[in-house]
């Protein structure tokens, strides 16, 4: 598509949110609360679910999305970051938001003079439109950990956390225990917060956490199964998706039918995540934990040889992720997605192992062919490491255009909140 057929004022939003990357990533909730407030408290009345978690939180947000549609809702799903446009990160009712509402929207937020960061911005954006469009359930990803995150100045009727890893360990660390703290502070005073088995060390600081908080903790431990997305580790993501799913129609005095769960798991669509496009898998794994789900899921595949596409942004466990994912692959073909926090071809080979098998090629466009060359005949093409790679790779199979101007979130840094 050429960025001719976009509107003028969703390029001028683009725009304006390009500008806000300068002021970096201040996690903190004043700022929000402050601008909600001149805003009038649009986010008063909506019921909004709160997830978080390492790995996993947008799989499970889609799956609840959809379930809840399936049930007769009227939704909203907010998340980030986005593979092409901007728009992916405000669905109603599955659809991207008409990118003509947003440069309003973004009118009225900036109008409160508050000075905001580019997450902070998109979210306030997204709670005006949500609050607009007068949905009965709003489902919201955590940005990034959870205590000081912008969406956790929302109100909430349920919360969940998906997974506790090893990332962003700079910001939320230096330890996994301060990582589950940190997501464990989206409990609320009475409101339900689902969680998925966790090491026991893990365990003790969330449910301290929980109950300082005097919010009731609910364990999902059994896998379910029967959801469009690939890849085992699915199962617990949807089962959290049905117990969070359970817990919105009970409060609204409805019950959960069978057949909502069924239709909401088969239809329920998250690109870049164990997708397969044109014989290409792609997949957003970026840490050692999400590298393991996806050697899992290539150990179940009798392609061979496998070539992985590979490209990481700064502040990354590159050795880790490498670690995980090295031993299922014969060929690595190392390149540099898009994004300026991407780290060269040069600074990738000096953080990664040794494989018995490298190509080097900087330009992503040049990266897939190499590597389906490698691959072909009965091979397999792997795309990960950075979601900005899996994005750029998929509209490149799909001939698809993405926002006429790129923008992302910009790179975190630690600081005090």
């Amino acid at each position: 598509m050429p960025s001719a057929i976009f509107p003028a004022s969703y390029v001028r939003f683009l725009q304006r949110m390009d500008a806000l990357r300068s002021a970096g990533v201040l996690l903190g909730l004043d700022r929000v609360r402050k601008a909600l407030a001149l805003l009038g408290n649009p986010e008063r009345g909506i019921n909004f679910v709160q997830i978080a978690g390492t790995n996993g939180k947008g799989s499970t947000c889609a799956m609840l999305e959809s379930i809840l549609r399936a049930a007769g809702l009227k939704t909203a799903l907010f998340t980030s970051p986005h593979l092409l446009r901007f728009t992916e990160r405000l669905k109603f009712d599955g659809a991207e938001v008409d990118p003509l509402l947003l440069d309003a929207a973004l009118d009225r937020v900036l109008a409160t003079g508050v000075p905001l960061t580019y997450f902070e911005a998109a979210t306030l954006v997204s709670v005006c439109l949500i609050a607009d469009q007068g949905v009965d359930v709003a489902v919201m990803e955590t940005g990034l950990g959870g205590r000081l995150d912008a969406v956790t100045a929302l109100p909430a009727m349920a919360t969940a956390i998906t997974s506790i890893g090893a990332d962003h360990l700079e910001i939320l660390g230096p330890t996994l225990k301060d990582v589950a703290r940190e997501k464990a502070s989206i409990a609320r005073p009475g409101i339900p917060l689902f969680l998925p088995a966790l090491p026991l060390e893990l365990d003790e600081v969330v449910q301290s956490v929980a109950f300082d908080a005097s919010a009731p903790t609910s364990l999902v431990s059994m896998p379910i199964a029967g959801s469009a997305l690939g890849g085992a580790h699915q199962q617990m993501n949807a089962a959290m998706a049905l117990e969070l799913a359970r817990c919105v129609m009970g409060a609204q005095g409805k019950v959960l039918s069978s057949r909502a769960v069924d239709g909401g798991l088969a239809k329920v669509f998250w690109p870049g995540r164990l997708e397969m496009v044109e014989g290409v898998l792609l997949d957003c794994a970026h840490n050692p934990q999400g590298a393991l789900t996806l050697a899992q899921a290539l150990s179940k595949r009798s392609e061979r040889p496998r070539v992985l596409v590979l490209s990481v942004v700064s502040g990354k466990d590159v050795a880790g992720f490498a670690e995980g994912v090295y031993p299922e692959v014969e060929h690595v073909v190392l390149t540099q997605c898009s994004s300026d926090r991407a780290l060269t071809v040069k600074e990738l080979v000096a953080l990664l192992p040794p494989h018995a098998s490298v190509t080097e090629a900087a330009d992503p466009t040049l990266a897939l062919p190499a590597a389906q060359r490698l691959a072909h005949p009965g091979g397999l093409v792997i795309v990960a490491g950075s979601i900005f790679l899996v994005g750029q790779v998929r509209a490149q199979l799909l001939g698809h255009a993405g926002d006429p101007v790129p923008t992302s979130d910009p790179v975190a840094r630690p600081n005090a909140g």
